[in-house]
């Protein structure tokens, strides 16, 4: 118990766990009508995003790299992300067979993530995960804030809803490439031990 309390208040896991808290208020201030409330939810989906980066560097930093930190940190990327991506079904900001897609090639992923550290099979990320992680974080930015906006300088607006949506297009396909990359890369690894033991 001693060396529980110590991973739930060690600043790392704080800042995860302050991630997660920030989930409802974003979701309270989507708002199809008020562009002023989906301003501060951007702004409030930013500060989780930057979040997941600022946790993981503490606990390199400060050696508190942790049991819970490796459960709490993962899971508040899919929760962000996934209450988000439902949220905005509901507002008709996103077509809900674009969000099972994304939804069910994390779980596949995930899958398969758990099956290759049960057989202690090393999987390192592909850059494509990478690219598909920073396109899903813009493409969710642009969706919160969904109104038309002007550009700068110029008479012509930018329509955040349908090109966030595009982008949330775009980083799909990137995503189902990045899951046949990984499962290419399970099944050549659990062949190459089959080979070793044989």
């Amino acid at each position: 118990m001693a060396s529980l309390r110590r991973e739930l208040t060690n600043v790392p896991n704080l800042v995860t766990m302050g991630r997660v808290v920030l989930i409802p208020l974003v979701l309270v201030l989507i708002d199809n009508f008020s562009p002023l409330r989906s301003f501060v939810a951007s702004l409030l989906y930013l500060v989780s995003a930057a979040g997941d980066g600022l946790d993981g560097y503490l606990a390199r930093k400060r050696g508190e790299v942790s049991t819970l930190g490796k459960f709490l940190d993962p899971l508040a990327d899919k929760l962000t992300v996934n209450a988000v991506l439902v949220y905005m079904v509901a507002l008709a900001r996103v077509p809900a067979w674009l969000v099972v897609v994304i939804i069910a090639r994390d779980l596949a992923v995930n899958g398969l993530r758990s099956i290759a550290s049960a057989q202690g099979l090393v999987i390192s990320a592909s850059d494509s995960g990478k690219i598909k992680t920073a396109l899903q974080l813009a493409s969710i930015t642009l969706l919160i804030i969904y109104f038309r906006y002007p550009m700068l300088g110029t008479n012509k607006t930018i329509d955040y809803q349908l090109t966030g949506l595009i982008v949330l297009k775009l980083s799909t396909v990137v995503s189902l490439f990045s899951m046949a990359q990984y499962m290419r890369s399970f099944l050549a690894a659990a062949l190459a031990e089959a080979r070793a033991r044989a």
